[in-house]
Formats: C-alpha cells, structure tokens, sequence
C-alpha cells in the first residue's frame, strides 16, 4: 500500500461505487471523498442519489467529505472541487486515515490527474453567450488563432470544450495563472463497468424507487424553499424533468419515461468520458459491477497489498 496514498472508484450512476468504497474503507481504515458534482448540495438527497445510508457499516457510519456542504441554488466547478479535495485529502492523510475518492463525475477526478491549473480561469459568462452562437467550425478557427502552446492539447470534440478552451486563452491574453503547490496524491484507480442491459435495469428501478419515495416532494420543497426553478433546471437531469412535470408541460408517466432514458444516456456519456481519461493516459483497473461487492472490495485489497 506504500505505493498509493488515494484509492478512486469511478464508474457511471447505479454502479456501485458507493457500495464498495464504504466496503473498503471499512476494511482499510478509510475515509470517503465524493466526487459527485450535485451530492455537494444540501437538501437534494434523493433527485442526486446520495443514499446516506449505504455509509452505515458493521455499527458504525464511514466518514465522508464533499456531500453536504453548499446550499441549494449555489453554483459549484472544478477548482473549488479541488480545492475542497485537497483539504479533506490532507486532513484524512494527517490522521492517519486512507482517503478514497469516489463519484462519478469524470471531469472533477480528471482534473486531480492531469493537475490542470487553468480550472483556475473564472468563467466568462458574456464570452460564453457570444461564443454559442457559432457554429463548431467557427470556434476552431477562432481557437487556432491563439498562441499554439494554449491550444495544442485541447479536446475540440465538442462546442462546449471549445468554447472553454477560447475562454482560457483569452483570459490568459490579461492574466497570468499561478502554479498550485498541492498535497502529492498517488492513486489508483478502479473503475466498475456494467453490461448495458444490467445498467439500464438497475437505473429504471432505481428511478421508480425514488419517485415513489418522495423525490418529486423534494424538488416542490427545493421551490418552497426559495430555490428558483431555473436554478434547478441548472442542476439537470431529475430536477429538471420534475419542474418540467410541475409546469405541466409532462404527465407522470412521460416524466418517468423521458427521464429514465436521459439518465441512461448520461450514464452512456459517463462511460465515455472515463474513456477519453484512458486516451489521456489514466490506467483504470475496471472491475465487473455484477460481482458480489465483497469480492469486488478483495480483488482491490490484493491488488494493492
């Protein structure tokens, strides 16, 4: 284990992960880092799956970090997330415990591999709604234009990471971007994989189990609250089905039917961004999420013991 001070479990929703990192860090003297880009918020338990219970373990609960800790309605991106992660990493290290990273946002685990100073830009909100309105081969051509060291390495797959990409070029046009002296992290990374048939299953009842148990009363709650409905839509995914459902504009059973479909999409694109962090030289021991967890848990204790 001296080789690695951070174990990660990464893998698309209704994997697992949770599952067995608690197994592991029972097992390990550890403690748990979400990186989850929705768990942050308070009071959207059941719409971001936070499933707190699933921490309860052998009479006692296994530490975590990163869930809970903003307000609804606030905004949250990649450089806070690190540095958050950083401070609990450096907390859990000093007391002698294991972190282990878990959730399954890829670009918050990415960005601790790569050490990517430039999350560090601030986003441009004006530039943005400028940029938009072109088309994907005009913001190639407008990205080119930028000093060759900026724009050599960037993934132009898509507008969204294009538009990013303009966005750090053009603040370092003004700005200069501090080199970080963060803690030094050695990690592993494990990855679970599901066949589609089973992930798509898992996330269908899922789906059905949190909307009988109150997910819906969440996000009228969320709104009682004073969190506006934009601000939900923002959040994506469940809330931003259940306010299209609360508006009207979906009966129960469209809601239910489009919004189990778009999160199998989102675990679809889930997969292939840990894909893309395996073209960007991130090793991934993947693991078959059909296995008991308790093997699971094993196979990852002999590999790094």
């Amino acid at each position: 284990m001296a080789d690695y001070n951070l174990i990660i479990i990464l893998g698309a929703t209704a994997s697992g992960k949770t599952k067995l990192a608690v197994q592991l860090a029972d097992k390990l003297n550890g403690e748990i880092i979400s990186a989850d880009s929705r768990q942050i918020f308070r009071k959207m338990d059941i719409g971001t799956g936070k499933d707190l219970d699933e921490y309860d373990i052998n009479n006692r609960t296994i530490p975590y970090h990163l869930i809970d800790i903003l307000d609804p309605g606030d905004r949250y991106h990649v450089d806070a997330f690190k540095n958050d992660f950083y401070a609990a990493f450096d907390s859990i290290v000093h007391r002698n415990k294991l972190p282990i990273l878990c959730g399954g946002t890829g670009m918050y685990i990415h960005s601790l591999l790569q050490n990517q100073k430039y999350t560090a830009v601030p986003v441009n909100m004006h530039l943005r709604e400028v940029l938009d309105l072109l088309e994907k081969d005009q913001l190639i051509l407008k990205l080119n234009a930028y000093p060759i060291e900026q724009v050599t390495h960037v993934d132009k797959s898509s507008k969204k990471r294009l538009i990013r990409a303009i966005e750090i070029a053009e603040f370092l046009k003004y700005h200069h971007v501090e080199d970080q002296n963060w803690p030094i992290i050695k990690p592993i990374v494990f990855g679970l994989k599901n066949q589609v048939e089973n992930t798509r299953a898992k996330i269908l009842s899922r789906l059905e189990y949190r909307l009988e148990n109150g997910m819906i009363e969440e996000v009228k709650s969320l709104i009682a609250s004073g969190v506006s409905k934009e601000m939900l839509v923002y959040y994506g995914l469940e809330y931003n089905f259940i306010v299209n459902y609360l508006n009207g504009q979906l009966s129960y059973d469209e809601l239910k039917l489009r919004l189990g479909i778009a999160i199998c999409q989102y675990a679809k694109r889930q997969n292939t961004f840990f894909r893309k962090m395996e073209k960007d030289e991130v090793y991934i021991n993947w693991l078959d999420a059909a296995m008991p967890t308790d093997h699971l848990a094993q196979q990852i204790i002999e590999k790094i013991t």
